[in-house]
């Protein structure tokens, strides 16, 4: 019997698992869909319990079921991040945990920590300037706002170390994931900031570090009969689920780039070096002395959602192809997709969506098609400071559901003016991740890649002239309402608190 591997990956809007072979041939896949919470403004936040680990567990025994008596050979486990989550000691979670950088509630304590150890040595030593993807501002707002759960607090997550916990006993986090939590990491030593840690966290315990592909533990007796899996299958330490995912299609090589459409978009391109810009994150790979770049915007398919809630229309196909019918511009329609604030370029908590130039002629394909064009505009904004940063992209790979939704890819392209490979498995990060399992567990070698290319998008040169002139205007668009949206954001947060 051939020894087989799984990967399983915890998304924003549904976690994602996967039975392969070493050779990268998937023996069955599942999914499970889930929602965050969004309690009040600028919190997001999931129940680690019944989404993190029980759809996890739920995901391994229905896999299990078509092992049909193969080995289990490895398990390796990636999710949304950076995440935070803390635990008593028996690793029950104390509160739901906290979002990446979709959740700002850590505004002040980001101000605090930036002041305090200064913007230049953050970003020299941490890799990234603080902002609302940062971890440790969210952990100081648990210290200072939550003091009877930070009483209780032994132990602290992201949303896969917190799975790997349950599955092994183990305390541990992957250099990824630890890069990812400013200003707690040294990226350049990579190790724990341990002077730095011990002011935010005071006698919080570190996880010690290992590297994605390490085995960190074998799966324990209660962590078997939840999971269907054997006791004593090796678990890899995980990572984050962007770089399992752009590990999945071959972004390896310096000037690589993977474009994620999901339900936001995100950006990983692998550096030439150590290279720290401050609208981006440096952080490390799954790989050692792989640095990345990477940037995310704050809402993309969730905006799609949106209007498909919004217009009472839930089949995607149809809105998509009423998009496809207008012509490039959405006869002059522009949508800055702030509807969650804004992460790369911005880091604007307070940033909120404008609809601009909406007339009684425009129609629910022109606001389709609008919003599909703002998201583009904002990856064109990321990619010019990528570039800027890192060097042209010598190879841009699309990845995630959002390829399959409609001309969502082509308007990238022809806004962007980049070509665009696809992949054939966009099954995503738990695909990234079974690799993973396999190299951890010695079935293939360390260079070993799955990917095979099957779609290629150009761009239209007839759509150029009128994309330059509209990102012209989408960048003038935030400045210009900035002052306004920020006045009304603080309403929305004051209401919501007299609310709640």
């Amino acid at each position: 019997m051939a020894a087989l591997v799984v990967g399983v990956d915890v998304g924003t809007g549904s976690s994602k698992g996967v039975l392969a072979t070493a050779e990268g041939e998937v023996i069955a896949k599942t999914m499970r869909h889930h929602q965050m919470s969004l309690p009040r403004a600028g919190h997001a936040e999931m129940d680690a319990e019944t989404i993190w680990w029980g759809e996890v567990a739920s995901i391994c025994r229905e896999l299990a079921l078509h092992a049909r008596g193969h080995t289990i050979a490895g398990l390796c486990v990636s999710g949304i991040g950076p995440c935070v989550l803390v635990t008593d000691d028996d690793l029950t979670p104390l509160q739901p945990g906290i979002l990446y950088g979709i959740d700002s509630r850590a505004s002040a304590e980001i101000e605090e920590l930036t002041e305090r150890f200064g913007a230049d040595a953050i970003l020299e030593r941490a890799g990234s300037a603080l902002s609302s993807q940062a971890v440790g501002p969210k952990l100081l707002w648990l210290r200072r706002h939550e003091p009877d759960v930070w009483a209780r607090t032994r132990r602290w997550f992201g949303s896969s170390s917190y799975v790997v916990a349950r599955l092994t006993g183990e305390y541990v986090m992957d250099h990824h994931t630890a890069s990812q939590s400013a200003p707690l990491y040294d990226i350049a030593a990579e190790e724990w900031a341990s002077d730095w840690a011990e002011e935010i966290l005071g006698d919080l315990p570190m996880p010690r570090l290992a590297w994605s592909s390490e085995v960190v533990g074998t799966l324990h007796a209660d962590a078997a009969a939840a999971t269907g899996l054997p006791v004593g299958t090796p678990v890899m330490a995980g990572t984050v689920d962007a770089w399992a995912e752009a590990f999945s299609c071959g972004v390896r090589q310096p000037g690589d780039l993977m474009l994620m459409y999901g339900s936001t978009m995100f950006f990983i391109q692998i550096g030439h070096g150590l290279t720290a810009c401050p609208p981006l994150w440096t952080a490390m790979s799954v790989q050692p002395e792989v640095m990345t770049l990477a940037g995310g915007m704050a809402t993309s398919g969730s905006l799609l959602s949106w209007v498909q809630d919004l217009t009472g229309n839930r089949d995607i196909a149809t809105l998509a192809q009423e998009a496809d019918l207008v012509p490039a511009g959405a006869e002059g329609l522009i949508v800055l997709p702030y509807f969650a604030g804004e992460r790369t370029p911005l880091f604007d908590p307070h940033a909120r969506g404008v609809i601009a130039g909406l007339s009684l002629r425009h129609g629910r394909g022109h606001l389709y098609r609008a919003v599909y064009e703002g998201i583009a505009y904002g990856v064109r904004q990321i990619l010019e400071l990528l570039e800027e940063a890192g060097g042209p992209a010598s190879r841009v790979v699309a990845v995630g559901g959002g390829t399959r939704s409609g001309p969502w890819t082509q308007i990238v392209s022809d806004v962007a003016g980049i070509r665009q490979l696809v992949p054939e498995q966009t099954i995503g990060a738990s695909y990234g991740d079974a690799l993973l399992a396999a190299i951890g567990s010695g079935l293939v070698p360390p260079d070993t890649d799955w990917t095979r290319i099957v779609g290629d998008v150009v761009p239209n040169p007839e759509n150029r002239a009128v994309y330059d002139e509209l990102y012209s205007g989408f960048t003038e668009l935030y400045p210009a309402t900035r002052e306004q949206v920020h006045r009304l954001a603080l309403m929305q947060e004051a209401l919501t608190q007299v609310r709640t």
